[in-house]
Order: C-alpha cells, then structure tokens, then sequence
C-alpha cells in the first residue's frame, strides 16, 4: 500500500469514528433525554372521548419520583385522577405557587395529519407533529423539566411549589380541575398565584393572559309543517332556522371587523360560530330529496367576552336569533359565566401593582424573552376555576416563532421552542418560589 492510499484511509476512518462519536455524543445529551420524554408524553393517547389517563398517569408518577417531588392521586371521579406533586418549601407559611396543566387532549382525524398524531414524530427541522404538542402537554412537561433543573443544581425554594395534573379539561373541566379547586384538598394549599396555559405566539414575543371568554353552547330548533319538496310556503322549519343563521352571522362578521380593524383584540369580542346542522330525513342512500323536513337545528359555540351584559345577550337570542313567533326554541348547553362580587368575570391584575405579574414578566425578559400586550384568553381554560375562588391566575405557553395550531390538524411544536420554554419556567419559578414580600390580600389582585 502506498503512503497516499494509507493516509486516505486513515483519514476515512478517524471520520467514520468521529461521526460515530458525534452522534452517540449527541443521542445521550440532556437536551435529548428531555425531547425524549416530551415524545413519550405525547405517545400517550388521551383523546377524548376516551382519553387514557392510566399510562398518563403512571408516566407522570414516574417522573415526580426521579425528580424527587412529593405524590398525591386524588380522584373526585373514579378513572378520572388528579395528580398533585408538591416541593415543599422552607417557609410554609407563605401562599404556594401552583403549575396546572391539563392531561387530554381533543380528538385528531389521523388521516389528515403527515405524521400520526400519537407517535410524536421530529422531522429534519426539529418539529414535532403530535396531538397536545401545543395544547398542553408541552406545558407539563416543561414543568416538570424546570423543577428537575431546579433540583439538580441545588435550589431551594421559599414558597412551596405544586404542580397539578388534571382530567377532563376538553369537555368543560367539571370532573377534575372545578372538583379540584372546590375542594378541601386545594383549600389546604393555600395557594398564592397559578400558571396555567396560553397560546402560542406567531412573532417573536411571547403572550400572556389574565383573563378569559366564557363559553356559551346554543342550539337552536326549529319547527314547522312538513311539505312536497316542490312546494312554497311561510315558516318551514328550514326557511326560519336559515334566518335565524343569517341574523346570526351579521352578528358575527360585525364582531370580527372590530377585530381586522383593530379596534378590539380577539378575546374583547363576542364570537359566535357555527359548529353543526341537523336536518331532513335521512335513508341509507342520502336524504329524502322532496320531502322538506318538520324540524331543523343548529348549534353554536359562542365566547361571551369579560363585562358583556349577559341579560342583554340572552335577549339578543330569544328575541332575534331564535324568536318563538317564528316556530323556535333555544337552549344553552352550557353556559359558564365566571362571576365575582359584583356579578362580573374575575380578571387578574396585570400590571406593576400586582407582584406576581412584576415577578412573571422580569423572569420572561430576564432570559431573553419578549413580551405582548396581556390579554384576554379568546377561549376557555381551568384558570377560570381559580380565578373565581380569587386566586390570581396568568395563561402562559412559552411557545414563540410559531403557528397557532391548537386543536388543528399538524399541531407541532419545535424541539428548540420546546427547550427554550424549559428555561423560561425555570427562571419563573424560581423568581416566584423566592419571593418572601408580603402578598396583598386576593381580592385586590383581581380587576373588573
């Protein structure tokens, strides 16, 4: 073998060997282990309606004991259990901190993602296709990541510190995170301020929110003679629930042009969509084509903006959307107005006379994060519960640079978004757990 040839394939193989080394190196960073463990989370389905909290559970159970956290299973409903995990702090006198993140996730139509959206799959760009990638499991795990991280390097908090995981949320929240904050156990936290989820953010700045929509579910009906589908006449159930839908949408687009205008931000309106329609008289092969049908329905998901006139509102509908003269009846499938002393939604304070959103927006900003305007959720979430029993509340996913995705098909999130909003609640809850000021009484932490 001549000298050239040797020293070709000595360089080859010191090559071969350092990208062998490279990558060994890189598959056993902590930055993979902590991807690996998001990936793991979002294996997990639990979709409602039937979401799979055991294996849930039991992969959350296994992560608070390998970072060392206190365990509480509560369950106010049977199947459906509420994970309490607890650092405790040295001064236990001061109010805690509570991390709420919620463990289901709404249902994906497998068909019409690129990747399955229970394997979690990372492409070459680092994103990560999976159901609750944004919406929320990401927030849990970050959690748990920024108390391992704590840990690790020897922290030790003032305040008590919690984390809950609970059921349920995608369907209202009833069975685990109302039960939860109405009961005894949460009453014994005595708990000072919660995180909870928000939304991604398309730019660079994160968002931040300290209040929120109420939902209202309305269907409305529709009745009339059934006729020939040839015929012509006044008040079929059809003819007046199409009115009804079209009132309904002027209603909607005056809303939404306060919104391109500018003139109001998403969660300031009142937004109203349509969600399904039930009509005409089904066969195995389609419809009855010339029959016009005796009943027709709609439903509506309509979000009532914080200090809307719920009277007025509810007026609106019975008078205008679905007026009895008309053959129509309504009903509110649900209707959750959030209520203080004065009859209106609490709002947690967010400005510099509120010590928890000085401690949240110093910490975002002294890792380098940017911040948006706070604002009022568009939607609804378990901050809803808390913020009723006083407790101040913020809405915050720190996920920046990237596209709102929550509940839509291709929901992703990039694996260094992912890490970075490690960091973030890293530096949020230590700020918070460090905090030994006095605390002005609950109250005075809400607004109108």
């Amino acid at each position: 073998m001549d000298t050239k040839n040797y020293f070709r394939i000595l360089i080859t193989t010191l090559s071969i060997v350092l990208i062998a080394f490279s990558y060994i190196t890189k598959s056993e960073s902590p930055d993979s282990h902590l991807i690996s463990r998001f990936q793991q989370y979002l294996q997990i389905n639990t979709a409602q309606p039937n979401p799979n909290y055991k294996p849930a559970a039991d992969f959350i159970l296994s992560q608070a004991k390998s970072i060392g956290l206190d365990v509480q299973v509560l369950e106010y409903v049977k199947s459906k259990p509420v994970i309490l995990l607890t650092w405790q702090g040295k001064e236990k006198y001061l109010p805690s901190i509570l991390l709420n993140s919620h463990i289901d996730v709404v249902p994906a139509e497998k068909e019409k993602w690129v990747h399955d959206p229970f394997l979690a799959h990372k492409d070459s760009n680092g994103d990560i296709y999976a159901r609750g990638s944004q919406d929320m499991k990401c927030v849990g795990l970050q959690y748990l990541e920024a108390l391992r991280n704590l840990k690790n390097r020897g922290f030790v908090p003032r305040r008590t510190i919690h984390a809950s995981f609970v059921p349920d949320e995608e369907i209202g929240g009833h069975d685990g995170a109302e039960m939860f904050v109405g009961s005894k156990d949460f009453e014994s936290l005595n708990v000072g301020v919660v995180l909870d989820e928000g939304l991604a953010s398309p730019d660079e700045n994160y968002r931040v929110f300290y209040g929120e929509r109420s939902p209202w579910w309305l269907v409305i009906k529709a009745v009339g003679a059934p006729g020939h589908g040839s015929k012509l006449y006044d008040n079929s159930a059809m003819e007046n629930l199409l009115k009804s839908v079209e009132t309904i949408m002027k209603f909607r687009a005056a809303q939404f042009d306060l919104v391109k205008a500018g003139l109001a931000a998403e969660g300031e309106v009142i937004s109203v969509n349509p969600v399904f329609m039930k009509a005409g008289t089904p066969t195995p092969t389609g419809f009855v084509m010339n029959l016009q049908p005796s009943e027709a329905e709609a439903g509506f998901d309509i979000r009532v903006s914080p200090g809307t006139n719920a009277e007025s509102l509810e007026k609106r509908i019975a008078e205008e959307w679905a007026p009895a003269s008309r053959n129509m009846t309504f009903q509110l499938k649900q209707k959750k107005p959030i209520k203080n002393k004065l009859g209106l939604p609490f709002m947690t304070i967010a400005n510099h006379s509120n010590p928890w959103w000085t401690l949240l927006e110093a910490a975002i900003l002294k890792v380098g994060g940017k911040l948006h305007k706070p604002e009022i959720f568009p939607a609804a979430t378990d901050a809803c519960f808390v913020r009723d029993h006083g407790v101040p509340a913020f809405g915050f996913s720190p996920m920046a640079n990237t596209p709102i995705l929550l509940h839509d098909h291709n929901e992703f999130l990039n694996e260094a978004e992912y890490l970075k909003g490690v960091g973030v609640y890293e530096a949020i809850i230590e700020s918070y757990a460090s905090y030994t000021e006095a605390v002005v009484d609950r109250d005075s932490l809400s607004e109108l």
